[in-house]
């Protein structure tokens, strides 16, 4: 097997804020593996701010010790080599989760099924929010409006930044959309807990369907205590990047649900061993991805068709993109993420 690495920047239609950052491009690393015949493709966003990899160390470590690694694998070798691609290294998330969706797409295209297929299922359409950026409360109200317009019906707002603030941005939002669609908020670790206890419970007349992240990742007593004081679930997104950390928040009765991503976790196979260990002790499950294009989507999305969640997932990442840099994948339509029905994850090829 051939691995070859891709650096992509592609431009977003709409600047992309957060508590934590301000995206304009969505930068990754887009790894192929090639059999000679067939190419699977994965990719490693660059999110300094979440899992701080860089393009540059993912590259380094997918072109050295992960290739080193699958030395002498064939590609029908798929157990073993995504062991190995585990065990490679410390770290690197981003890296391994490139060459494991990669391993998978190989898999699939070989067999000539789609990744889902793949997986084991037949579902082709999953479902996805839409994210709204941090911004003052008319350009908030605004956005809502346009997003319900395009056919989205779960609105997730980033918040973070003050919690008084917050309120009132978030109300707005509410009033402006009606109370048809669902409204969840991500703070980005922003909130200290006391803020994050105020906010919640000030908004809970506005019908919150989940508040990710309030507090600061590493402040598991800190989100238990939010999560014992308000009535709204608690999802964990950046404290949760593998089984151990798993294990922590549900020992802290941290929070009520997990976010699953795969540069976070590593990839498809512990993402599954993620989803199954939630599941188990009960916690609801969402999937979601950082700002990611039609590869790293299009993988979450098939995981998703295989492995359903209690909560509508957070996949909007590639449609914030002005222009997809691949052929072929997934697409949108209003809130369903449309999956290919080609072999694997349905990339032919580079476009930008």
């Amino acid at each position: 097997m051939k691995l070859t690495t891709h650096l992509i920047s592609a431009p977003l239609h709409t600047p992309f804020i957060t508590a934590l950052r301000t995206a304009t491009h969505a930068d990754s690393l887009l790894v192929e593996l090639s059999d000679g015949s067939h190419s699977g493709w994965g990719e490693a966003p660059q999110v300094w701010k979440v899992t701080g990899e860089s393009l540059a160390g993912a590259q380094a470590c997918v072109e050295g010790p992960i290739a080193t690694a699958l030395n002498g694998l064939g590609p029908d070798d798929l157990t073993e080599a995504l062991r190995r691609v585990q065990n490679a290294t410390a770290g690197n998330f981003g890296a391994k989760a490139a060459v494991d969706v990669a391993l998978h797409d190989l898999a699939a295209r070989r067999l000539g099924v789609s990744l889902q297929a793949f997986l084991g299922s037949t579902v082709n359409t999953v479902r996805t929010d839409v994210t709204l950026s941090v911004g003052d409360a008319d350009a908030l109200a605004a956005a809502a409006t346009a997003r319900v317009a395009d056919g989205f019906d779960v609105l997730k707002v980033k918040v973070g930044t003050d919690a008084a603030g917050d309120v009132e941005r978030v109300r707005r939002v509410r009033d402006a959309i009606g109370p048809g669609p669902r409204l969840r908020l991500d703070a980005n670790q922003g909130w200290s807990r006391r803020d994050a206890v105020n906010a919640i419970r000030a908004l809970e007349d506005c019908d919150l369907e989940l508040v990710e992240q309030p507090v600061a990742a590493a402040d598991l007593e800190g989100m238990a205590w939010v999560t014992d004081r308000v009535n709204t679930p608690i999802l964990a997104d950046e404290s949760v990047y593998g089984v151990r950390d798993l294990v922590a928040v549900i020992r802290h009765g941290a929070a009520d649900m997990v976010n699953v991503k795969l540069a976070k976790c590593g990839g498809l196979g512990p993402a599954r061993t993620l989803l199954e260990l939630a599941r188990e002790h009960g916690l609801g499950t969402a999937v979601g991805s950082m700002m990611e294009s039609h590869v790293g989507i299009g993988a979450a999305a098939a995981l998703v068709a295989a492995y359903p969640t209690s909560a509508i997932n957070d996949l909007d990442a590639a449609w914030w993109l002005r222009d997809a840099p691949v052929i072929g994948g997934i697409r949108y339509d209003g809130s369903l993420i449309h999956l290919p029905f080609e072999p694997g994850l349905g990339v032919t090829g580079l476009s930008l």
